[in-house]
């Protein structure tokens, strides 16, 4: 199944996409509420998708699937190609670093570069979408604890990033965590582990790998978060980008204003951005 956040009149609800229409999914609350009762929900949902009678996509605007997560997560140096690009040693243990909840941003919003900052940078990303998640969860039951997947961008601010030893304030600026279009279910998605993902500037591609290619694969991603903190419904885990980023270029070439930046996945869909400068 394919959920959504949309806005239409002015309503913030849920919904199920179902070829070029979207449903209203009936359910009081954000998609965190519907994930934290998807067992009981789904039957129903079900019967909506199969009746049909939405409004098309086109009319309404499709808001990040998860706008305001407890928590997001992301990894870095987490693709071989990646890691030799940025003259990093393979990392024995999981790099993590976290994203403000105000970096979120909707999938084909504007793309922020923030007054005085010059190093803005792409990186396509899966994005895990914890559901009934948990506390030490070992690797052979972290499926269990994934709702769904969605595609994200983790937006970086490459001088804020590397001014100093650690990186969330570079990860973190408003609308550097666009995220979409929408939720794909795991039962749909099924081994997350073999998904093309893809992201051009301007039509030109930059990046291109495969989630076989991840060092640290999501079940092992799971069970090393879960270790130290309770993972909950609706947290959002972005699980590495491949090579390709604009600052490993030679010359480098950093996001400029007016730049069109798409990110892809297999099976998932699309996120498109602009770069605009901060209003």
């Amino acid at each position: 199944m394919k959920l959504a956040t949309y806005t239409l009149h002015g309503r913030t609800s849920t919904g199920i996409v179902v070829g070029d229409e979207i449903i209203d999914s009936g359910v009081a609350g954000t998609m965190i509420d519907l994930i934290r009762d998807w067992d009981q929900l789904k039957p129903d949902l079900e019967k909506r998708a199969a009746a049909g009678g939405g409004v098309p996509l086109t009319s309404v605007r499709l808001e990040a699937p998860v706008q305001r997560p407890g928590k997001i997560f992301a990894i870095g140096l987490n693709y071989a190609d990646h890691i030799a690009e940025s003259k990093m040693e393979t990392p024995q243990r999981q790099v993590w670093f976290t994203k403000a909840q105000t970096s979120v941003n909707g999938p084909y919003d504007d793309i922020q570069i923030a007054k005085g900052t010059m190093t803005n940078d792409y990186e396509v990303e899966l994005v895990a979408i914890i559901g009934k998640g948990g506390k030490h969860v070992s690797a052979d039951d972290a499926a269990g604890a994934i709702f769904g997947y969605c595609v994200g961008n983790d937006v970086t601010e490459r001088m804020w990033q590397h001014g100093g030893p650690q990186w969330s304030l570079g990860k973190s600026f408003d609308t550097h965590a666009p995220m979409g279009p929408w939720i794909v279910t795991a039962d749909e998605v099924g081994d997350p582990h073999s998904l093309g993902l893809r992201c051009y500037v301007n039509g030109q591609q930059r990046q291109k790998s495969n989630t076989e290619h991840l060092v640290f694969n999501i079940w092992s991603q799971i069970e090393h978060l879960s270790i130290g903190m309770t993972l909950e419904p609706g947290d959002c885990l972005f699980t590495g980008t491949p090579g390709g980023v604009g600052a490993a270029m030679d010359p480098r070439q950093f996001l400029q204003i007016g730049d069109i930046v798409r990110c892809e996945i297999d099976g998932l869909g699309h996120i498109e951005g602009t770069m605009v400068a901060e209003g």
